[in-house]
């Protein structure tokens, strides 16, 4: 990620981070396809999402289930938030569509997970389409205000906030701190 934010991800390459990480090329391609992989591992992201929305409470509402899921999955951005904030500043540089294409297949887990418990196909994807949105919302503020809350407590206050999507504009306005509305009572 140094090289990265140093250098730039496209002057970067796959020597440097291999003599950076102390070790071959070789042993560098054993683990990655290719530079690209080191910003976006495969990680246990997925199987957390699918694992959370399967174990979900049965009576739940389908997006009261992705809330579940993504709280359930906060813990993996937040062991290494360091890490996840230069990771940010990377892609932020150099916009990528592996980004959409990471983030389309995160909404092809969860709304497969919400079809295996049962919900009809339009349903669970309109539900992890709203998740994924609302995750990226909640992520941004996230990276850009660590201090004020944890991921979850963003996930939730985002995602509660969608109720007001249905809502007369003036009952769903921002409140005077800059919190969504839902997001109030999120510490």
């Amino acid at each position: 990620m140094e090289l990265y934010n140093d250098k730039g991800f496209e002057a970067t390459t796959v020597a440097e981070i291999a003599a950076r990480a102390e070790v071959t090329e070789r042993t560098f391609y054993r683990h990655f396809v290719d530079k690209r992989e080191v910003l976006f591992q495969p990680d246990a992201l997925a199987d957390v999402l699918a694992h959370a929305t399967a174990t979900a409470a049965a009576p739940l509402a389908p997006l009261e289930v992705i809330t579940h899921a993504l709280t359930e999955a906060a813990p993996v951005f937040e062991e290494r938030a360091e890490l996840v904030r230069q990771r940010q500043a990377v892609i932020a540089a150099n916009p990528e569509e592996r980004e959409r294409v990471k983030l389309a297949s995160l909404v092809s887990t969860l709304a497969h997970a919400l079809r295996e418990r049962g919900l009809d196909s339009t349903t669970a994807a309109l539900a992890a389409e709203i998740g994924i949105a609302a995750v990226k919302v909640a992520f941004d503020r996230w990276i850009n205000d660590p201090d004020q809350h944890t991921l979850a407590q963003h996930i939730r206050g985002t995602l509660d906030a969608t109720r007001h999507l249905t809502v007369p504009a003036e009952h769903a306005a921002a409140t005077d701190d800059g919190s969504l509305p839902g997001q109030e009572n999120v510490a």
